[in-house]
């Protein structure tokens, strides 16, 4: 479970969050949306240690960075907006890095890459070099590095961008089959017609705080939309704002 209380911070004397609280519960796929500037990288940053909140506190199964820093970190699968590679390390050995850095047995971690790759179709690119890959290769790379890793927390940045239309599918059953495991899953995204058909709850962040959260239900009748699609009821609630 990962757990958000009363969180500010952001960057050197740049405060980007302002008492963000909430939660995501094991077995459960949590949207984050909100416009760009919103805080939803500043919060995903803070999540997995790229940057150290100012006040409050974040833990994944009740454990924080200060109290055990490479735990914490290994209970996160994080796929990135812009996929993050090595030019000079094959698909394989960008695997075989991951096992290392987390202290997983190579075998164990291999075994679990091996459906995942056929299911991407990637299983005969394993010597493939990163330059030989299409955006929506690299992509798939970076999401069989975070599923390798079997945590207990899945972040996904964004996670459409660059993939096609069977990747999508494949990548969305994926996330299901986690989510029935248990695991819990927090998702970024702009794309709120697949948000709202994916997501059980959804947290909207504006101007660096917690504007509105729930379940779709509960999002329309706190704004009076009993009929209104997650869409509508995000942008009624900007137009509100005044952005």
């Amino acid at each position: 479970m990962l757990k958000l209380e009363n969180v500010t911070g952001g960057y050197v004397n740049i405060p980007v969050l302002k008492g963000v609280s909430f939660e995501v519960q094991s077995g459960e796929l949590v949207g984050l949306i909100g416009l760009n500037g919103a805080g939803k990288s500043t919060t995903i940053n803070e999540i997995i240690g790229r940057l150290q909140p100012y006040q409050g506190q974040i833990t994944i199964d009740g454990l924080s960075l200060t109290d055990d820093r490479v735990t914490y970190r290994k209970k996160i699968g994080f796929i990135p907006e812009t996929p993050i590679l090595y030019e000079e390390l094959t698909l394989r050995e960008h695997i075989e890095v991951i096992a290392l850095a987390y202290e997983a047995p190579l075998e164990v971690v291999m075994g679990r890459a091996e459906p995942l790759l056929k299911l991407f179709r990637l299983a005969d690119k394993l010597d493939w070099f990163p330059t030989s890959f299409s955006k929506g290769m690299k992509q798939k790379v970076m999401i069989i590095c975070a599923f390798v890793l079997d945590p207990s927390l899945f972040i996904v940045d964004e996670p459409f961008l660059g993939l096609d239309p069977l990747a999508i599918a494949d990548f969305t059953e994926l996330l299901a089959q986690e989510k029935a495991k248990g695991k819990a899953i927090l998702m970024s995204t702009h794309v709120l017609d697949s948000a709202e058909k994916m997501c059980d709850r959804f947290v909207i962040l504006h101007q660096g705080q917690v504007r509105a959260a729930g379940t779709l239900a509960d999002l329309r009748q706190e704004f009076g939309q009993l009929d209104a699609s997650l869409n509508d009821i995000y942008m009624a609630l900007t137009r509100e704002e005044g952005v």
